[in-house]
């Protein structure tokens, strides 16, 4: 009975011994580069097409509304530099566009002019910080936040008659996955990015909901 004992110890300390040989054994490429795309959950929810177009008036009544929404989706561009199998530190740029045409209609709905390709932008930069759960050669688990500038511009004049304004950018990741192939790795993060001035100014609020991306480890 004592045998039997020792020898399930024995295979215990074995099995720790080789889980932390693992974890850090693998760690062969320090650095991290990735280029993904996500959603625009938010901004498809809060600027669309109008569902309503006024068909019920007189010919000589106008107006004008915004039309033909385009959202071109967050780009974006991470590099991570991975100190030990559970903590790496890192920097983040995401760019994404909303694009419209404000469009003039009669009373009856016909088109009467279609405008210029209005539109804004907003590019983020924020260093990153991530937390791997679950440390592996072919999966990793992980999650992360970043906390950086937002630059929000475009067609449209703020209240000071400018292009551009600057706010606070927030971005987590609650959950990150990563097929990893040597040096090379596919993902997918679910999480949710905000960007605002003030209580008045908000350029995202739970923006990228679904990330994908691919990267390579050097």
């Amino acid at each position: 009975m004592k045998r039997k004992i020792y020898l399930l110890i024995a295979l215990c300390t074995l099995f720790l011994a080789c889980m932390a040989e693992t974890k850090w054994d693998h760690i062969t490429w320090r650095n991290e580069v990735r280029i993904g795309w996500g959603d625009q959950l938010f901004e498809s929810l809060m600027w669309h097409n109008p569902t309503f177009t006024v068909t019920t008036m007189p010919a000589t009544w106008q107006k004008t509304v915004p039309e033909r929404y385009r959202h071109n989706q967050h780009l974006w561009a991470e590099y991570q530099y991975r100190f030990n199998y559970w903590f790496s530190l890192g920097g983040m740029a995401d760019i994404s566009e909303v694009g419209w045409n404000n469009v003039t209609r009669d009373g009856t709905g016909q088109i009467l002019n279609i405008g210029k390709r209005e539109y804004f932008y907003n590019l983020v930069i924020m260093p990153t910080i991530r937390f791997t759960y679950f440390f592996h050669p072919n999966v990793n688990i992980y999650s992360g936040i970043g906390i950086g500038v937002d630059i929000n511009g475009g067609t449209e004049l703020n209240e000071k008659n400018k292009n551009t304004d600057f706010g606070v950018a927030v971005n987590g990741t609650v959950l990150g996955i990563s097929a990893n192939y040597k040096r090379w790795f596919a993902a997918v993060d679910f999480g949710g990015m905000t960007a605002f001035r003030d209580k008045n100014h908000v350029y995202m609020a739970a923006s990228r909901i679904i990330n994908v991306s691919i990267g390579a480890r050097f």
